[in-house]
C-alpha cells in the first residue's frame, strides 16, 4: 500500500474517542483496504465489488428528521418525513459515537454543490473503507489547498455495524437514517447500503436551498449541448435518468441531484454517479459500462470466480448499482454547472403501456405531473406485486423532499415560465400492451425522440402536427425523425381499442386518486392539468 495522508485530525469534538483515524485516503488506498480486510472482491473490469448486507436499497420507513425549532413549522410531516424526538436523538448519537470509539475509522472531508455560492462542506465518518470510497466518488473532492483550512458545516456519521434497540432508541427497527438540522448531523446506522449516505446530505440540501437560498433542488440528471443549452431529466429509479443524460454528443453535468438558481443556472450537487446496472451492456450503454473500472464500486452484483460480472443476475437484488467518480465519464461539463435550461424531460416507465412514448406538456400539465411523479412497478420487483402497479413519488423524489411538494412545484412552474422552458413527458416503459403483453420501448427510439427535441426538430412543430390524447390531454407528435410513426400512438400499438381505453382510464383514475392529497393546496390551473376521471 502507498503511504497514507499524514494530516492529523481529531474526532473528540464529535465524541469519538481513541479512534485510529484514516484520513482522506486516496481511492487506490481505499480499494486496497477493502481487499485487505476481505470486505470485497475485485471484478475483471477492475472495479471493487461489495455486498451491502441485509439492506440493498434505502429503507424509507426508517428515515427520520429531528423535530426542532428549525423544522417543526416547515417540514411536511407524515409517512415520508417522520419526526424524531431531539432528546432521543442525543441519546442514540451518544451510543453510536461510543460504538465507533477505539475503532479504526475512515474520515473524508468533501463538499456538495459545484457552484461556489452554494458550496456545503461535509465531513464523512465511516466505519468501513468501502463506504468512505463511496463518499470519495459521490461528493465533490476538495483540492489540497482547500483542505488546509477546511471547516465542515455538516457531518455524516455512518456506522453500519451499530444496531439500534427500537424500544429504547425510538427507531422503528435496528436501522436508521436521521437528519438533525440544528446540529447539522446525518446519523446512519444498522445498514450498509451506501445510498443512505448521499441521500442524507441531499435531503438536507432539499430543505436548505429553497428555504434559505431561493434555489430549487431537483432529483434529476442534466446535460448541456455544444450551444450551451441545458436539458434536465426528472425520473424515479429505473426510468432512465442516468442512461439518457449520458450522451456522447452532450456534456454531462450530473446524473441525480441538482439545484436551479434564481440566475437560471443549474449546478450538480455531486462529484460522481450512482447508476443501476441491471442488464447493463456495453452495446446499449457504453459510457456507463466504460466507467466500471478501478475506482468504481459495484454493489450487490453476482460474479464468478474469475471476476466476470453477470449483470442480468438479480438473485441478490434488482437494485444492483455502480458508484464512480464523474471523471470516469469522458464527456463531462467542468465545472458541473449549466446555463439557460431549454428543455425538461419527465421520465416514466409506464408498465400499463398507455402513455405516449413522447408528448409535450402545457405548464399546468407539467405542474400536475411534477407533483404526481408517476412511474410503475412491474411484477417481480417487490413481494406481492403480480401485475403493473402505479407508483407515485411527489416531485420525482418524495423520500428526499422535506417540504410540501407544492412548494417545489410552485418554484418549478415559475422557473419554467421565466426561462420559457419546454416540458416533455417521455414514457420509457411499455408499448403495444401492458407489462407481460407489450414490449419495453427500445432505447434507440427513446434516444431518437430526445435528440429530435434537443436539435429543434420537434420544437418547430405546429399545433396540427400533434394529436391530443383523449384521456390524458397531452400533445403527442404525429411524426418524429428516427422513430416509426406507428409507435407514437400508444392506442394504435395495442390493436384493441376497448382494452386500451379500459387500461388508460384505470391509470387516469389512479392519477386522480393520488392527487386528492394535494387538491386543498394546488390551485385550479394545476388541477386542470390532470387526466380525465372515468367511472366504470
Amino acid at each position: 500500500m502507498t503511504d497514507l495522508n499524514t494530516k492529523t485530525i481529531s474526532l473528540d469534538g464529535l465524541g469519538i474517542k481513541n479512534a485510529t483515524i484514516r484520513y482522506q485516503l486516496s481511492s487506490d488506498d481505499l480499494h486496497a483496504e477493502v481487499l485487505e480486510k476481505k470486505q470485497g472482491k475485485e471484478s475483471s473490469l477492475g472495479a471493487i465489488a461489495v455486498n451491502t448486507g441485509e439492506f440493498t436499497g434505502r429503507s424509507p420507513m426508517d428515515r427520520f428528521i429531528v423535530k426542532d425549532n428549525i423544522t417543526k413549522d416547515k417540514v411536511w410531516w407524515g409517512d415520508i418525513n417522520i419526526p424524531f424526538d431531539a432528546v432521543k436523538f442525543d441519546k442514540l448519537y451518544d451510543k453510536v459515537v461510543a460504538y465507533l470509539s477505539n475503532k479504526e475509522i475512515f474520515v473524508r472531508d468533501s463538499y456538495a454543490c459545484a457552484d461556489e455560492d452554494y458550496k456545503l462542506n461535509i465531513r464523512v465518518v465511516n466505519e468501513y473503507p468501502w463506504s468512505n470510497m463511496f463518499a470519495y466518488n459521490m461528493f465533490l473532492r476538495p483540492t489540497e489547498e482547500e483542505l488546509k483550512d477546511f471547516s465542515p458545516e455538516w457531518t455524516v456519521i455512518n456506522a453500519p455495524g451499530f444496531m439500534a434497540d427500537a424500544e429504547v432508541d425510538g427507531t422503528r427497527q435496528h436501522n436508521f437514517a436521521i437528519l438533525n438540522f440544528e446540529k447539522k448531523i446525518a446519523l446512519i446506522g444498522g445498514t450498509g447500503y451506501t445510498g443512505e449516505i448521499k441521500k442524507g446530505i441531499f435531503s438536507a440540501l432539499n430543505f436548505i436551498l429553497p428555504v434559505y437560498k431561493n434555489t430549487l433542488p431537483m432529483h434529476c440528471s442534466a446535460n448541456v449541448g455544444k450551444d450551451g443549452d441545458t436539458a434536465i431529466f426528472f425520473g424515479l429509479s429505473g426510468t432512465g435518468k442516468t442512461t439518457l443524460s449520458t450522451d456522447p454528443d452532450r456534456s454531462l453535468i450530473g446524473d441525480d441531484e441538482h439545484g436551479w438558481t434564481a440566475e437560471n443556472t443549474v449546478f450538480n450537487f455531486e462529484g460522481g454517479c450512482y447508476a443501476k446496472v441491471i442488464n447493463l451492456s456495453q452495446e446499449q450503454e457504453p459510457e456507463i459500462f466504460g466507467a466500471i473500472k478501478k475506482g468504481a464500486i459495484l454493489e450487490n452484483i453476482v460474479m464468478d470466480d474469475k471476476g466476470a460480472i453477470d449483470f442480468a443476475d438479480t438473485s441478490i437484488t434488482q437494485n444492483t448499482r455502480v458508484s464512480y467518480p464523474i471523471y470516469h465519464i469522458e464527456n463531462i461539463k467542468e465545472p458541473s454547472i449549466g446555463k439557460n435550461p431549454k428543455n425538461i424531460f419527465f421520465l416514466t416507465a409506464d408498465a400499463f403501456g398507455v402513455l405516449p412514448p413522447i408528448s409535450k406538456l402545457t405548464p399546468n400539465q407539467a405542474a400536475y405531473h411534477f407533483i404526481s411523479g408517476y412511474t410503475a412497478k412491474v411484477a417481480g420487483t417487490e413481494a406481492g406485486v403480480t401485475e403493473p402497479t402505479p407508483s407515485f413519488s411527489a416531485c420525482f423524489g418524495a423520500p428526499f423532499m422535506p417540504l410540501h411538494p407544492t412548494k417545489y412545484a410552485e418554484m418549478l412552474s415559475k422557473k419554467m415560465k421565466d426561462a420559457n422552458v419546454n416540458v416533455w413527458l417521455i414514457n420509457t416503459g411499455w408499448s403495444g400492451g401492458k407489462y407481460g403483453v407489450g414490449r419495453r420501448m427500445p432505447l434507440k427510439y427513446t434516444r431518437a425522440m430526445i435528440s429530435a427535441v434537443l436539435n429543434g426538430d420537434l420544437g418547430s412543430y405546429r399545433y396540427e402536427d400533434y394529436h391530443i390524447h383523449s384521456v390524458f390531454g397531452v400533445a403527442q407528435p404525429r411524426t418524429c425523425p428516427g422513430v416509426p410513426t406507428e409507435l407514437l400512438s400508444p392506442r394504435a400499438t395495442w390493436n384493441n381499442d376497448e382494452e386500451y381505453y379500459k387500461t388508460a382510464f384505470k391509470l387516469s383514475n389512479a392519477f386522480r386518486n393520488n392527487f386528492t392529497q394535494f387538491e386543498d393546496v394546488a390551485n385550479e390551473d394545476i388541477r386542470r392539468g390532470g387526466p380525465q376521471r372515468f367511472t366504470f
